[in-house]
């Protein structure tokens, strides 16, 4: 594929359309065209590319999956769309997998060169874009505990997330919470939580003090 074959494509995917002329060159010298058969994964949880996908054709969607392999879709991507640029900002695995739902034409950007499109990396622009990314990461594993646990699982992975370690090792949650915000966090009713926030201190996964912070086992995880 010829430079300018590959400037024309760049033109018409709206993430580059303010690169400037000198970029738009450097980024069409580096990027390639790959082609995706229907049900080929783009990217998987999990793992990292080092990539990113710009879809120039066809359909792909976003899911995520549980241990017990149980999937949601949490976006269907279409022509301009980009993918895998959460892991390319934080390199961290990607937290969803992408699957071609059709036969699908993609530009692949390299984690170089895509980082040359970036701000620098100690600039207040960086910084806010990998916040941004820690957010929708925690956005996604909110969507995926909702579609796919139970309450027992909502609550235990709610816990987990707001449980750090104290100096002797233990996950401690200092302040405490609420049933009822709890009850808000996964999406269910403050009696259901009541009753399961109970259940988990008689089978021994919490135990709280009388200042009102609790202790989390590490064998809660087993349940989110």
């Amino acid at each position: 594929m010829s430079m300018l074959s590959n400037l024309e494509l760049l033109r018409r995917v709206p993430l580059f359309a303010m690169l400037t002329s000198v970029q738009a060159e450097a980024v069409s010298e580096a990027i390639v065209k790959r082609r995706f058969k229907r049900g080929e994964s783009i990217v998987e949880q999990g793992k990292k590319s080092n990539a990113l996908f710009i879809l120039l054709t066809g359909r792909a969607r976003v899911l995520t999956a549980d241990a017990r392999g149980r999937e949601v879709i949490l976006a269907t991507m279409q022509p301009g769309d980009y993918i895998g640029e959460m892991s390319l900002i934080d390199n961290e695995p990607h937290s969803a997998s992408v699957r071609a739902e059709v036969q699908t034409d993609v530009l692949v950007l390299g984690r170089t060169e895509f980082a040359r499109c970036l701000p620098e990396n100690s600039s207040m622009a960086y910084a806010v874009m990998k916040g941004l990314v820690q957010r929708l990461r925690h956005a996604d594993r909110k969507i995926e505990s909702l579609a796919l646990m139970d309450v027992y699982g909502r609550v235990a992975r709610a816990l987990l997330e707001f449980a750090l370690p104290d100096a002797d090792g233990q996950l401690l949650i200092r302040d405490k919470i609420s049933r009822q915000d709890i009850a808000k966090m996964v999406g269910a009713s403050r009696e259901m939580v009541s009753r399961v926030m109970k259940d988990l201190e008689e089978r021994g996964f919490i135990e709280t003090r009388e200042n009102g912070s609790m202790i989390v086992k590490d064998r809660l995880a087993t349940l989110g």
